[in-house]
């Protein structure tokens, strides 16, 4: 066994499931091990794609993906999707094939691309490391919730394992259920902080103790629960790490009266309770934002406060107390001051707190609810509630009405991942979701062209639910080689196009200014005859009639991914950039 093999090997038995790639020289031999010990690699037409499809993957799982690169350009190929997974802590680990010889066309300074977009770099060392390099590695992006660059050079790579080396090997294939209990039992305590009063961790006096009394519960989860019973309009607003944990914010939001709201990224979290804000932020409803504005409490749960969040800050009243709880201590405060910081798991720490809570909740009008509110916020919190005029016309739908049709057309069990660009706040805000595992938002770096490839791991960590990707007409044609990714994996995937004929954000940004647009703007291209080359069914939408085909196609036997061209009207800047361009 050479160390190619034995990383292949380790990483199957941690209980990897799935690996995406571009396979070339330099990653064969590790792509073909982990094949061979039961790791599904879905190969896709550029490691760009491979990054996100695994990023996708990484989230929608909630499990560790793997990205494995060819040497040099297959790392610098990938490097948007890998930069976008390391800003939005996912949990990825690369494995990048690294020459190291200084003659090498192939060689660069691959520990420095790592740390130069915020990823974690390491190497396995050796045939006697090649174990324990690979098990930190994985641990690094499980434990940590992080991207890591795990460097495999090439020399190493053809190196054979000692035969003790071969036996530990062995040893973790023929154990891999308990070695991955193990891995979870390394996991640090969900409220990330020593129990006060409690001996080494495992003793019996900290295992004894109850939640309340591991967190603190004189610090400050007992502030948070005196803020909680104090206040009289509480928001919950719900991140990405909030995750899993919809029944405990639920519970504890029942004890005090509070509204639900949730950043982008979490978005379905709160999907079916009557005090549903949806996305607070750029993309808020007017009654989203007018009820965030006016709370006198608002908590972030596993949410990092950033700017579309808040936007810019103002979105939250000048006199409003801001809680933030996160499992990471370097996260709090990061994009604006917080009155509180809590260092805890999400569902730990609210189930705590809510222990902490004198009494019980005085029937259903208490905090921020009342009978009145949530009927109004039945009738006005969804966009598609929110009276608009429509604009389409000359074989243009406008993207509102495109939307909402497609919103009822479409099954409600449904896994939506959205590209960047003007575009993107209308399947954002107007296609619903069932819960937070419905909804794939790779935009953290904000790069366009990320959609489509989102959308194929999003589709493969959900195949119970129809995948729809949500495109521009420039992300899709920067990414269009994908397209034949989901022909070839048989994904029954509805792709839909808002074309606008160029890049939309841009236009808005400078037309008004005078500007000359012709760098941004782009002739017709016939987005469903392109599609159809691939091999997917495809119909072109211009007036709401047209989409009785995406009906047609919805009855089965959807044997081939359906791409729908959709002509929208590109008169008039979307509202959240709009917004976004007041700099708030």
């Amino acid at each position: 066994m050479n160390v190619a093999e034995a990383v292949g090997a380790v990483l199957a038995s941690l209980g990897v499931r799935t690996a995406f790639g571009v396979v070339g020289s330099g990653n064969f031999h590790v792509t073909n091990a982990l094949t061979e010990h039961g790791v599904r690699y879905v190969a896709a037409r550029h490691e760009g794609g491979a990054a996100t499809m695994a990023d996708a993957y990484a989230r929608m799982s909630g499990t560790v993906a793997v990205l494995t690169v060819h040497q040099g350009p297959g790392l610098t190929n990938a490097l948007t999707g890998i930069t976008e997974a390391a800003k939005s802590r996912t949990p990825l680990l690369v494995l990048a094939a690294e020459a190291t010889s200084p003659r090498s066309n192939f060689r660069i300074d691959q520990a420095a691309l790592a740390a130069a977009v915020g990823a974690h770099g390491t190497r396995v060392g050796s045939a006697e490391t090649v174990v324990d390099d690979t098990v930190m590695a994985y641990l690094a992006a499980l434990l940590g919730r992080r991207t890591v660059l795990l460097n495999l050079p090439l020399d190493v790579q053809a190196e054979e394992l000692p035969d003790d080396v071969v036996h530990a090997v062995q040893e973790l294939r023929a154990g891999g259920g308990s070695r991955r209990q193990e891995a979870a039992g390394l996991v640090p305590p969900p409220w990330g902080l020593t129990f006060p009063g409690a001996g080494e961790s495992g003793s019996d006096e900290a295992e004894s103790s109850s939640p309340a009394e591991r967190s603190g519960a004189s610090g400050a989860m007992a502030e948070l629960a005196a803020l909680l019973a104090a206040a009289e309009r509480p928001v919950f607003l719900a991140g990405r790490g909030a995750r899993g944990s919809r029944k405990e914010l639920e519970a504890l939001g029942e004890r005090v009266g509070a509204l639900f709201a949730t950043s982008a990224v979490a978005k379905g979290h709160f999907h079916g309770s009557p005090w549903d804000l949806d996305v607070s932020g750029g993309f808020a409803s007017p009654l989203t934002a007018e009820l965030v504005g006016a709370a006198d409490l608002v908590v972030g749960w596993g949410c990092s406060f950033t700017m579309w969040t808040t936007r810019h800050g103002t979105l939250i009243g000048p006199d409003t107390k801001v809680v933030q709880v996160d499992i990471d201590a370097d996260a709090i405060g990061v994009n604006r001051p917080v009155d509180l910081g809590v260092v805890g798991d999400v569902r730990e720490t609210a189930r705590a707190v809510r222990d902490l809570l004198p009494g019980e909740a005085s029937g259903p009008e208490h905090g921020y609810r009342s009978r009145e509110l949530e009927a109004r916020i039945a009738r006005e919190v969804r966009w598609r509630d929110v009276p608009y005029q429509d604009l389409s016309g000359e074989g243009r739908i406008d993207p509102r009405t495109l939307s909402i049709e497609l919103d009822d057309l479409l099954p409600e069990e449904r896994v939506v991942s959205v590209d960047s660009g003007n575009f993107m706040g209308y399947p954002t805000m107007f296609l619903s979701v069932p819960d937070g595992s419905g909804f794939c938002f790779t935009q953290a770096f904000q790069s366009v062209g990320l959609g489509l490839a989102t959308a194929v791991g999003a589709a493969l960590a959900r195949p119970d639910r129809l995948p729809v990707a949500a495109l521009g007409d420039g992300g899709l044609l920067m990414s269009v080689g994908e397209l034949e990714t989901v022909v070839r994996l048989g994904l029954p995937m509805v792709a839909v196009v808002y074309d606008d004929q160029g890049y939309g954000a841009e236009v808005h940004h400078f037309g008004p200014d005078g500007f000359p647009l012709d760098t941004v703007r782009f002739p017709p291209a016939d987005i469903a005859e392109i599609a159809r080359g691939f091999g997917c069914d495809a119909v072109t939408v211009g007036e709401r009639a047209d989409l009785g085909d995406v009906a047609e196609w919805l009855k089965g036997p959807r044997d081939k991914p359906l791409v729908i061209h959709a002509k929208v009207t590109a008169d008039k800047a979307s509202w959240w950039l709009e917004e976004a361009f007041r700099g708030h």
